[in-house]
């Protein structure tokens, strides 16, 4: 699936993520959900948040795989796979552990060669009514 197709699916199923951006191993914009130069922009951005994360972790500590920073206006997710790396803007105090998961399903889906099944999508996280075929006690 190319990066364009990946991300508005992960616009069409995460409500709490603006806007996005995929980035690859050179920096260059792969895909995005802005227009103009704000792609740019995001991408810069995020690469700064992982520059500084970097500068400031332990020398023995494992490889940087995702962050949040967080603002009273919204936070900026970032994950890392492989050289790529999504970048994504949501409203102050989103579900981190719902958007990493988002994030990190969209670049596998933007990574998978063509042809190959996409991952089942996740059960929305409100829903308290048993699926279909659940045995309700």
């Amino acid at each position: 699936m190319d990066a364009s197709q990946a991300l508005a699916d992960l616009i069409e199923v995460s409500s709490q993520i603006y806007t996005a951006v995929i980035v690859g191993p050179a920096g260059e914009v792969l895909g995005s959900t802005l227009a103009g130069d704000g792609a740019e922009r995001l991408a810069a951005a995020a690469a700064e948040l992982v520059t500084a994360s970097l500068q400031t972790a332990r020398a023995d500590s494992p490889e940087l795989v995702q962050l949040e920073a967080a603002t009273a206006e919204g936070s900026v997710f970032v994950v890392r796979d492989g050289g790529r790396m999504i970048a994504a803007t949501t409203a102050s105090e989103p579900t981190a552990g719902l958007v990493f998961y988002d994030l990190k399903s969209c670049l596998r889906a933007a990574t998978q060669p063509e042809g190959k099944p996409r991952p089942a999508a996740r059960r929305p996280a409100h829903t308290n009514a048993p699926e279909q075929g659940d045995d309700a006690a």
